[in-house]
């Protein structure tokens, strides 16, 4: 079946790195543009960042641009998201999200905690 499986959240000091890692299966990775989403909590879940099917285009939101790098890896089934300078505010649960190409189609993972606190 369809999995999407979050890694690599923790407990990080303001200014400090994570890395999170999102292992698909289930489905053809590589046909899916994978993105990353995060809800802090009492918000919405909002978007962070995006990566197209080859991994050629990126995008991010402003509140991460600078910082964050999304990237995948197609053979191994996973996208990872690179968070440098961590702030306060990015404390939230990470998700990893696959959106089928050209379809409605799209699956979410369970998340990963982050939480940055001195």
């Amino acid at each position: 079946q369809v999995q999407l499986v979050e890694s690599g959240g923790g407990l990080v000091q303001p200014g400090g790195s994570l890395r999170l890692s999102c292992s698909a299966s289930g489905f053809t990775f590589h046909y899916y543009v994978m993105k990353w989403y995060r809800q802090a909590p009492g918000k919405e879940r909002e978007y962070v960042a995006g990566v197209t099917i080859d991994g050629g285009r990126k995008d991010y939101s402003d509140s991460v641009k600078g910082r964050f790098t999304i990237s995948r890896d197609n053979v191994r089934k996973t996208v990872y998201l690179q968070m440098n300078s961590l702030k306060l505010e990015d404390t939230a649960v990470y998700y990893c999200k696959a959106e089928g190409m050209g379809s409605d189609i799209a699956y979410w993972g369970r998340g990963t905690q982050v939480t940055v606190s001195s």
